[in-house]
């Protein structure tokens, strides 16, 4: 049987690699086999990538933006390692960050139209079954990356910048309703509800 592909996103600071944890600890409490993964990879375009977000190395909006999909499509399909080669062997993918967050991050300004329809319509990208999106304020998230990072990456250094990609993910939720199984959960609660809430939504697809 084909594995699930699970998605999970969320602005940094949400909660997120807790949360992914805990649900990859659940999978495998379900007799099910768990892959985890993230993007960017490890790959030498994941590394370009992360040189870029950290400042190390300057680079356009679009630039990144294909990095990021080149990034992706080799993810996917990695002859040894990739998604669509582990779904096949029935094992359930646990990706940290999918097109969504290159919708939410990337597709600003001119750069907007091209970063959607390159994600949703390349061949080489699969649709997840699921994605569960980690919903905190900004100014939450603003504070919990500075009291818990030596350096901030370029697109967590302003509030106001925060709040306007937790407004794309939004308009990303939208255009997306009726192609997607997106599952928005309230992160802003305890750890143990939110893990309750991530159970449920991953019950529908796993059962």
């Amino acid at each position: 049987m084909r594995g699930k592909f699970i998605v999970v996103e969320g602005l940094d600071g949400s909660g997120k690699g807790t949360q992914t944890a805990l649900l990859c600890a659940y999978l495998k409490s379900q007799g099910r086999n768990v892959y985890p993964t993230a993007e960017p990879t490890e790959s030498v375009t994941g590394g370009m990538i992360r040189d870029v977000l950290s400042g190390a190395r300057q680079r356009t909006s679009s630039e990144l933006a294909a990095l990021f999909l080149a990034d992706r499509v080799a993810h996917n399909m990695n002859p040894v390692n990739g998604i669509e080669k582990t779904l096949e062997a029935g094992i359930d993918v646990v990706c940290d960050r999918y097109y969504y967050s290159s919708i939410a991050y990337q597709a600003v300004g001119e750069d907007r139209q091209w970063v959607i329809d390159m994600n949703l319509n390349c061949p080489g990208i699969l649709k997840p079954d699921i994605c569960i999106f980690f919903d905190v304020d900004p100014e939450s998230c603003h504070e919990r990356i500075e009291n818990g990072r030596v350096y901030l990456e370029i697109f967590e250094r302003d509030p106001e910048q925060i709040n306007a990609i937790r407004e794309r993910y939004y308009s990303a939720f939208e255009l997306l309703k009726d192609r997607d199984n997106i599952v928005v959960i309230d992160a802003a609660r305890d750890i143990d509800s939110v893990a309750a809430d991530v159970r449920k939504a991953i019950d529908t697809v796993i059962k």
